[in-house]
């Protein structure tokens, strides 16, 4: 499943509940898309807001309505504790993987890390994604700390944050990393601003928030780059700098909540407080945006 492209849904949400309907609506769009897989409790599924019971809820809504599309699952959290009872909850729900990021209040060493890892994986049945995702964690994974942690049973995917813009150096950071951990194990791209640029790297995954929305157009990119269309991919991608603009801007997760509510998937932004909306001016900036996404997306 660590392959192609991994579409990360919202949660729609308020402060009360989730939006169950919304949530399914989400999920069976990227199944009739196709995704290779999809990303249930992501930070775009706001995993971080959630507490156990609600995340339970969601995995089983998100595995419910996947059909055979496969659905990783987020068991980030604070305490290792915590991370092996998510872990159990995934797998009960039928998740075909999980994902996990070394999330602390405190700043994690290197062996923390590992820890965490070895600890989680003694234990699970499920295959695990690995997050390098130091915008959020506040940590910065070394290649020979994941080399050490692709070594562990169950390790099959690493999720990085991006690689340099320049192709060539891309493919330096890509192959850099591709020595040291072992052949099983793929190298998948987020941010999404990054993502083609890391296909056409050597990545084998694009791990995306675009793709929670936008599948039909996320998934034409992903096999334009892995099929060594690199030209076409691009083309693609340079099209979308005013959405990536904006994601630079104000993150992905409020652009892609107000993208949901503007399209009419969502009926509204679902976003956690202290979360805020996107701003009514960025909102006006987003619609055209979104306007030509749409058309893009319908031509496929």
């Amino acid at each position: 499943m660590f392959h192609g492209l991994a579409a990360f849904p919202l949660t729609p949400m308020n402060e009360h509940q989730i939006n169950e309907r919304e949530l399914v609506n989400l999920i069976e769009r990227l199944v009739t898309a196709g995704v290779s897989s999809i990303g249930a409790l992501g930070s775009t599924g706001n995993y971080a807001y959630l507490n156990r019971s609600e995340r339970f809820r969601v995995l089983q809504l998100a595995v419910g309505a996947a059909d055979s599309i496969p659905v990783m699952a987020s068991i980030s959290a604070l305490r290792t504790t915590d991370v092996l009872q998510l872990a159990e909850d995934a797998q009960r729900a039928g998740a075909h993987a999980v994902l996990l990021a070394p999330v602390s209040y405190q700043t994690l060493t290197e062996e923390e890390v590992y820890s965490l890892y070895e600890r989680v994986t003694a234990s699970l049945s499920a295959p695990l994604c690995v997050y390098d995702n130091p915008m959020t964690t506040h940590f910065h994974f070394t290649d020979e700390l994941h080399a050490r942690i692709a070594g562990l049973p169950r390790v099959q995917s690493i999720k990085i944050p991006g690689v340099p813009s320049d192709p060539e150096k891309a493919k330096e950071r890509v192959n850099k990393l591709r020595e040291l951990i072992p052949s099983h194990v793929t190298i998948g791209v987020s941010g999404d601003p990054f993502a083609v640029t890391g296909l056409n790297a050597g990545c084998e995954v694009w791990y995306s928030v675009l793709g929670g929305l936008f599948p039909k157009l996320c998934l034409r990119m992903t096999q334009f780059a892995l099929e060594g269309h690199a030209v076409e991919a691009d083309y693609y991608s340079v099209l979308l700098e005013p959405i990536w603009k904006l994601f630079r801007q104000y993150g992905s997760l409020r652009v892609a909540s107000a993208a949901a509510e503007i399209i009419g998937l969502t009926s509204g932004p679902g976003l956690p407080l202290p979360l805020q909306p996107l701003h009514p001016t960025a909102r006006d900036l987003l619609k055209p945006v979104l306007a030509e996404i749409e058309s893009l997306e319908k031509s496929l």
